[in-house]
């Protein structure tokens, strides 16, 4: 497929596709980004005692 077979619109398809393409490709920086933000968050409420309540036997509340 060439760019001329999309006819008078070429341009408007080609930017859509690639304005998209960096909104996905951004999307998925941010995902990785606040995945090991999270992860950082949960290493230190850990090391400072913090546990999760799914983490605790059966039968207790706090």
């Amino acid at each position: 497929m060439t760019l001329a077979s999309l006819g008078p619109y070429a341009s408007f398809i080609v930017t859509s596709y690639l304005l998209v393409g960096l909104v996905v490709a951004g999307l998925a920086v941010w995902i990785r980004l606040d995945y090991k933000r999270q992860k950082q968050i949960l290493r230190d409420l850990e090391a400072r005692g913090v546990t999760r309540r799914s983490a605790q036997p059966p039968g207790t509340s706090s």
